[in-house]
């Protein structure tokens, strides 16, 4: 057989992992790993709250700025990946906000002061944001619609394994190294994404769908994706419902440890309050295609609204037992696995062509919302879950409100998918 025979080129190509093409198994992997790296630099922080208030002397709920402001330097980040994705590609931004990230954590284990902890925090939010928008428009580059919503329920349900493994961690690394060990675990993890995506992942964006780099070309293709008006009650809707999230996330370690007394347990108690967003993530990448990402991210909402009220009407009954909390919470978190990927999926549907500018001005706007949302509803912990309760059903409300803008007034509608492309082999 020739050299050039092209079969033995095939074989060659099959035997060699890092020729082979990336398949759909390892693209929704590799996605979840550099998404989640932004999880684990949250979540794996949570047990050291206390510890890091106590040694940088935070008073109060000042503790929650170390997560408060990696949230909102995302939001503000995220605003300029997208664009320059758009222009140069999807894996030049990627490295740059993998190379942040390494560097940012290390820098983040040496610092003595807690305000240029929190400075550091924000910046590190802010530089690697592309982590949270260039996943996202790869995504898009190769499927959209309900097809779309499935593979990202698929990310998100591993994903969501490490908000529920991460504090765990974090807890264990702090107990045999201190808390200034889980950064650098954090750049240990980004480092072994980064040799993966550097390895494996391959150029996205179609030479047709290059976009200018002009600021003007920017902000109209970032307004087109944000403010039409099938798409803005989604941005909207999903930067509310989980700005709610993100204000449990924020108070949580008190919550856990203050009001309940079970700061010990601080990790086996919020896995297991996260643990429904992954099993409703993995429900809705089964059904999804079934039933359309409208009819079911709306009975989400809807639900999230319905478990809301019960937590606020639990709240003026005897003082709340922590199982009841959790598992309230639980199944609040559980409809919030049916609305994310559905949201952003819709959301995202109708620019195929600016993918990059869109996710990034439409992951901004919710990054933002929902960070300084967050903050305020991390703010009014007074040591009961009532504030919570209260900020989670008016998110609810509000989300249905400006999702019904969006629909024009009717929900559970069912719309075609535009055509696909460049669709990725299952393997």
């Amino acid at each position: 057989m020739s050299q050039d025979d092209p079969a033995q080129t095939d074989n060659s190509a099959k035997s060699n992992p890092l020729t082979r093409k990336l398949g759909e198994r390892e693209l929704i992997f590799l996605m979840a790993m550099l998404m989640s790296l932004q999880a684990f630099g949250i979540d794996s922080m949570l047990p050291a709250l206390g510890q890091i208030a106590g040694e940088m002397g935070a008073e109060g709920n000042e503790r929650q700025f170390v997560i408060g402001a990696y949230f909102l330097g995302g939001g503000i980040g995220a605003f300029f990946p997208g664009a320059f994705a758009d222009r140069f590609g999807r894996r030049p931004v990627l490295a740059l906000a993998l190379v942040s990230y390494i560097t940012l954590s290390l820098a983040c284990a040496l610092v003595t002061n807690f305000d240029l902890l929190v400075a550091l925090r924000l910046v590190q939010g802010v530089l690697c944001a592309g982590l949270s928008v260039v996943p996202l428009a790869m995504v898009r580059d190769h499927v959209g619609g309900d097809k779309m919503a499935r593979l990202m329920s698929l990310i998100m349900m591993i994903f969501l394994l490490v908000p529920i493994l991460a504090p765990a961690i974090g807890q264990g690394i702090m107990y045999f190294f201190g808390w200034r060990a889980i950064f650098g675990a954090m750049a240990i993890v980004g480092s072994i994404a980064a040799t993966w995506a550097w390895l494996r992942l391959p150029e996205t964006l179609h030479e047709e769908d290059r976009q200018d780099i002009r600021a003007k070309t920017i902000l109209k293709n970032m307004g087109k994706a944000i403010f039409a008006r099938q798409s803005i009650g989604y941005v909207i809707g999903a930067a509310l419902v989980f700005g709610s999230l993100f204000g449990f996330l924020n108070s949580s370690q008190q919550l856990i440890s203050q009001t309940f007394g079970q700061g010990d347990y601080f990790a086996l108690i919020f896995g297991g309050a996260v643990l429904g967003m992954v099993a409703s993530n993995f429900t809705n990448s089964r059904i999804v295609e079934k039933f359309g990402a409208r009819r079911v991210s709306h009975a989400a909402l809807l639900g999230f609204i319905v478990v809301s009220a019960l937590l606020v009407w639990r709240s003026f009954g005897p003082p709340y037992i922590l199982w009841e909390f959790i598992v309230l919470m639980s199944c609040a978190m559980a409809t919030l696995g049916f609305v994310g990927a559905n949201f952003s999926s819709i959301a995202m549907q109708d620019f195929q062509h600016i993918a990059g500018s869109a996710s990034s001005g439409q992951t901004a706007l919710r990054m933002m919302t929902g960070a300084i949302l967050g903050a305020f509803i991390g703010s009014l912990y007074d040591g009961t879950p009532l504030p919570l309760a209260y900020s989670m059903l008016a998110c609810g409300l509000l989300g249905l409100v400006v999702v019904l803008f969006s629909e024009r007034g009717k929900l559970f509608r069912r719309l075609h998918s535009p055509v696909q492309r460049a669709e990725i082999p299952r393997r």
